[in-house]
């Protein structure tokens, strides 16, 4: 029990009264029980309830009076004004540190922590120091694969600086690269960069028309690809150093580029490879196109916008003003041949009936039977004769009228359609979205320019029946906001179902680790359901197709035939092939201007990055990859072919796990430079970053007009740790995360109070303190000391776990609730007079315990806070056996078989510690600074000599105790005191924090029967 003394000592009238209540209450007054409202005598349940409203009126009264007194006591005219804090101006801080050495930490610590000023100097030591290259294989440290951990970083595009989402992806796989490294792995966190084809090339011809008012064809090929790579060098350089900022430990003497010389190698190899193999192909088949781009496109790379209904939209490549119908339907009847009959049928893109080349109808359809076999007529191009088919896959006889116009050429079904019942393929557009010969009278026409022609014309001829809303999906290009067009056209395809195939098995066989489990059964649903992947891009940047048209003197040559097409990995290879084709005769060679998907070399990276083709000793030493951490939102586009090409090019899984890791909000907040929130800025600041790029004025004012709603002050300087530290502690398997900087804020106070426990620390250590060479205990440890080492073995345990179970919201919650919760608030706390009165044994014991927790405390940290616990680390003095230079190199910590065994004193410190609450508690609640006079009363012997045994640490830890009495037996608490017992400390808790100390202390019999007692009689309160 925890007692405080109220007044003189003598209990007041209204304790009395609560007294006597409660005697009642428990049926241990001889009198008459009281009457009721009623009249009756009161029950025992009615005399309880009384005696607690009694008591609940008896504490508000009494707190009322103290305040009095204390008014009272101290007039408004006599109150003493604060004297002024007296404001110690700090020498300004100069890093005397040369470019690329060791830190220099000569000057004394600075009063609070500053990111800038602690985060300056130490990458370029550790990049000098070669700390991130991996160990060399030598024959005293042999390669071991178990003990070998590489992680191919997915390569940023080159398009421009990362954002926040990579400031994420980058900070869980940095902690898991620095844990594994302190671990004793040979490590290889590999660096690199994308060219990113599409999205680059979008991107400098965007800046060149708004800059210059010129297209890349004002340029030519080889003068706008000098742009692009301009573009590249100056992106890279500046995406390199966002990783360096952000504490990135790659290996930047590996740093690669998917265009590099070394992978465009590989490119050629794999795609001449396939090529022979017949895996690649050229076929004539539908692809996504972007009239804008003049390109086809992937699906990650077209967004489906939904409508509800009837919409007006501008369309890029018109005119602002012009705006054109979506979210509808329209109704037109198809003339039947011979006949007056019509059949009517229905489109949302009322310009393709240009292309149409029959009409489905249902085989059972008994409106229909009559019409199987035969044609109508196109309105617009009488000499194209339609036939009827039936087609039980593509028509639903109760949806509409039953009969489909039938577009194979720009339709995605229909072309499957097309290809059942071997129609005519038509395409009516050209490459720039104009309509092209197979138009007829509509030839030369702007696609929706012609949609409009059309519906007027079909009116004119009496053919439009109708137009109502309907529900749609519109695909729009992300990189140009164009429309999408299905178009049909020779491309390149690969082959993907023997390789989906062979990827399962060996996924299966080889035991690779997918998580979380709907990534895993994303990636057998995308496997199952495989289809041929469209590889050729219409683009100048990136790898040219090594593909060559062979043209044989006076034979004519259809592109579309593969049987026409040489492959070689190098021009003389193809050569060489070219001559036996055209066997004899006189020939000419055209390489492909066409580009490969990005997705082809991004494919390659987890082995092209070690040398394949040639078989490197990297290849032999760091593949497959130990993991790949990635957003699950490019599972199948990127992650899927990296596992096909790699089983089929290599004979083996590319990685050993993948993991994928929530995702940013694709909001406004995740366009956010994350040196913003490092270095901080001004609101203007970041309004002038967007004026400064590629943004059209209506995305500029969009963005703007959410900078002033997310960030009306601007965004302060958190640093580096407190960002990769909250970006970790969001993480978890949910598909969405929003950051919110005031939890950076947050986080870059807890690394204030990592300075400030260090900086307390070192002046604790002072005086030729030696920390003892091994981690053991010294056996003088006190019952504080004892506690801490058992939660910092916890934490250790906990940190271990979350890294291995990928759990980095538990990992980072562990170690917040120790350095905070248990180090600063506690057990630092508890010292202090140790360290100042303490006898010298004590004391001594007292620096190893602090000394151990903060030096293990800070390794816990590293790999998600590398700037500030190398700082702090490096300030420590160290132990004799310690020999790393950084704490990047040192020994992870583990739990230890000696801590774990001072769990039962850790124990017995909690139940000191409740008593330490409990006297908070009261003084709290009677709004009590000064003068405690505490009474700790309990009836367990271990209990009472633990209490008296650590009665300096509970003076200390209840602020404002001027006296402190610990007693065995009630009768030794002065009558009057407020008191507080286990048991009602207990019902004033929360019910989630009562729940969780049942279940923790359920091994106690005698405190888990006081506590269900407890929780019995809060639901009985709640019930009634």
């Amino acid at each position: 029990m925890a007692s405080q003394q109220a007044g003189n000592g003598q209990p007041s009238d209204d304790a009395k009264k609560v007294n006597a209540a409660t005697a009642e209450a428990n049926g241990d007054s001889t009198s008459q029980a009281p009457l009721g409202p009623d009249g009756q005598p009161m029950t025992k349940t009615a005399l309880k309830k009384a005696a607690k409203e009694a008591e609940r009126k008896a504490r508000s009264e009494a707190k009322q009076a103290l305040q009095a007194q204390r008014i009272a006591a101290q007039p408004a005219a006599e109150k003493k004004e604060k004297a002024k804090k007296e404001v110690k101006t700090e020498p300004e801080y100069v890093n005397n540190t040369k470019p690329g050495e060791k830190k220099d930490l000569s000057q004394p610590m600075e009063a609070g922590y500053n990111p800038d000023h602690v985060e300056q100097s130490w990458f370029e030591w550790w990049e000098k120091s070669k700390f991130f290259t991996p160990r060399p294989v030598t024959e005293s440290d042999p390669h071991n694969p178990e003990r070998t951990f590489v992680v191919p970083a997915p390569p940023p595009n080159v398009t421009g600086a990362l954002h926040i989402g990579h400031a994420l992806t980058i900070s869980i796989q940095d902690a898991l690269v620095r844990y594994h490294r302190m671990k004793g792995y040979r490590v290889l966190f590999n660096p690199g960069y994308d060219h990113a084809g599409i999205a680059t090339q979008a991107v400098v011809e965007k800046r060149i028309a708004k800059t210059e008012g010129k297209t890349r064809h004002d340029y030519g090929r080889e003068a706008f690809l000098k742009r692009v790579f301009d573009w590249k060098d100056e992106y890279q350089s500046r995406i390199g150093n966002q990783m360096r900022r952000l504490g990135a430990s790659y290996d930047f003497t590996r740093e690669a580029f998917t265009m590099d010389e070394t992978r465009s190698k590989a490119v050629i190899d794999a795609f001449c490879q396939l090529h022979e193999e017949g895996i690649i192909y050229r076929g004539t088949r539908l692809v996504n196109w972007c009239c804008k781009l003049s390109t086809t496109l992937s699906n990650l790379e077209v967004d489906q916008l939904q409508l509800n209904g009837r919409k007006m939209m501008n369309v890029p490549g018109y005119d602002e003003k012009d705006r054109f119908e979506f979210g509808v339907i329209i109704s037109f009847a198809y003339p039947l041949e011979g006949s007056d009959e019509k059949i009517i049928v229905a489109t949302t893109r009322i310009e393709t009936m240009l292309g149409d080349t029959a009409i489905a109808v249902h085989p059972d359809d008994d409106r229909y039977k009559h019409l199987h076999g035969k044609f109508v007529v196109h309105p617009f191009l009488p000499d194209r004769k339609i036939p009827i088919v039936a087609d039980s896959i593509a028509v639903d006889m109760s949806f509409g009228t039953g009969a489909v116009k039938i577009t194979p050429a720009h339709d995605p079904n229909d072309y499957e359609v097309g290809v059942r019942h071997k129609l005519p393929f038509i395409n009516i557009l050209n490459d720039d979205g104009t309509l092209n010969e197979n138009a007829g009278e509509f030839k030369g026409m702007k696609r929706f320019h012609a949609r409009r022609a059309v519906t007027e014309a079909l009116k004119a001829k009496g053919l439009y029946v109708e137009t109502k809303d309907n529900p749609m999906t519109v695909p729009i290009c992300s990189r140009s906001g164009d429309i999408v067009e299905p178009v049909i056209k020779p491309q390149w395809w690969v082959n993907c179902t023997p390789l989906a195939k062979a990827a399962v098995d060996a996924v299966e066989k080889q035991n690779m680790i997918i998580t979380p489990d709907v990534s895993r059964r994303e990636f057998y649903r995308w496997m199952e359901n495989s289809q041929d992947w469209c590889i050729s891009r219409q683009l100048w940047w990136g790898h040219r197709c090594p593909a060559y048209l062979v043209k044989v003197e006076g034979k004519s040559q259809d592109p579309a035939d593969s049987k026409n097409w040489v492959v070689g990995r190098t021009f003389e290879q193809a050569k060489e092939r070219a001559e036996k084709l055209a066997a004899g005769a006189k020939y000419t060679m055209e390489q492909d201007e066409d580009v490969l998907d990005t997705w082809f070399s991004s494919g390659l990276w987890p082995f092209s990055i070690m040398g394949w083709p040639e078989k490197t000793d990297d290849l032999k030493h760091f593949y497959p990859n130990s993991l790949l951490e990635t957003g699950w939102d490019i599972l199948f586009f990127w992650v899927a072919r990296m596992i096909m090409l790699g089983v089929h090019l290599t004979g083996t899984i590319p990685f050993k796990e993948v993991f994928c890791h929530a995702m940013m909000s694709k909001s406004l907040g995740n366009i956010i430079d994350p040196l913003d929130i490092i270095e901080g800025i001004q609101l203007q600041g970041l309004h002038d970053k967007l004026l400064q790029g590629n943004l059209d004025e209506k995305e500029v004012q969009k963005a703007i007009t959410g900078q002033k709603k997310d960030f009306p002050k601007g965004i302060p300087q958190c640093g580096t740790d407190a960002l990769r530290f909250t970006l970790c502690a969001y993480t978890s398997a949910g598909r969405d995360l929003n950051l919110d900087v005031s939890r950076v804020e947050g986080y870059r106070k807890f690394c204030n109070k990592l300075w400030n426990a260090t900086k307390f620390a070192l002046m604790k250590l002072e005086g030729g303190f030696q920390p003892a060479s091994e981690l053991k205990l010294t056996g003088d440890e006190g019952l504080a000391e004892k506690w801490i080492l058992s939660k910092l073995d916890q934490a250790a345990q906990q940190v271990n776990a979350g890294f291995k179970e990928r759990n980095f919201m538990n990992t980072c919650a562990a170690m917040y609730n120790f350095w905070l919760y248990e180090l600063c608030d506690v057990y630092i706390e508890a010292t202090k007079p140790i360290m100042e009165a303490g006898d010298e044994r004590a004391r001594a014991s007292a620096q190893q315990t602090l000394y151990t927790c903060l030096e293990e405390g800070l390794k816990l940290l590293h790999p998600f806070m590398p700037y500030v616990t190398e700082e702090l680390w490096q300030r420590l003095p160290r132990r004799a056996s310690e020999k790393a230079e950084t704490i990047a190199l040192t020994q992870f910590p583990e739990s230890l078989p000696e801590r774990q065994a001072l769990t039962q004193d850790a124990t017995r410190f909690e139940s000191v510690f409740s008593g330490i609450k409990a006297a908070r508690s009261l003084a709290a609640d009677y709004g009590l600074q000064t003068n405690l006079q505490i009474w700790l009363q309990t009836e367990k012997d271990d209990l009472l000599e633990a209490l008296k045994s650590e009665s300096l640490i509970i003076r200390t830890l209840v602020k404002g105790c001027k006296s402190l009495e610990i007693v065995k037996a009630q009768s030794d608490v002065p009558k009057g005191c407020e008191a507080l017992t286990k048991k009602e400390e207990f019902e004033r808790a929360p019910e989630d924090v009562r729940n969780g100390q049942l279940e923790k202390l359920k091994t106690s019999d005698e405190e888990h029967a006081a506590l269900l007692q407890a929780k019995a009689n809060f639901e009985s309160i709640r019930d009634d």
